[in-house]
């Protein structure tokens, strides 16, 4: 039975990938974890937003795809959520979140 009520699922973009965007100027990273996650180490030029102060609207407009993060993709799918009814555009976020960022032994900083 097909259901109509089902949200379609997430994009997700691997850690290579979005490394290699982020290198080459194409993608804003917004990561949704809370501040003091964030100054534990987080990608570096990544925009802090935490979940629970999310405004979809304080997201940044123009023409880069914005993706993103959190610590395994939890909360970033929750923010999706949040985001699709005033911003559709944002539809993306990092697979695994920053334990797969870390994982394949991708940099982080730390501090804010």
């Amino acid at each position: 039975m097909l259901n109509l009520f089902r949200r379609p699922a997430h994009k997700e973009i691997t850690p290579h990938a979005l490394a290699e965007m982020l290198a080459a100027g194409e993608a804003i990273l917004v990561d949704v974890r809370e501040a003091d996650e964030f100054a534990s180490g987080h990608v570096a030029g990544a925009l802090s937003m935490p979940l629970s102060r999310f405004q979809a609207s304080a997201l940044p407009a123009g023409g880069k795809p914005v993706i993103l993060t959190c610590a395994a993709g939890r909360r970033s799918a929750m923010a999706l959520d949040k985001a699709a009814a005033g911003r559709p555009d944002i539809d993306t976020h990092l697979a695994g979140g920053m334990g797969a960022w870390r994982a394949v032994g991708l940099p982080v900083v730390t501090g804010n």
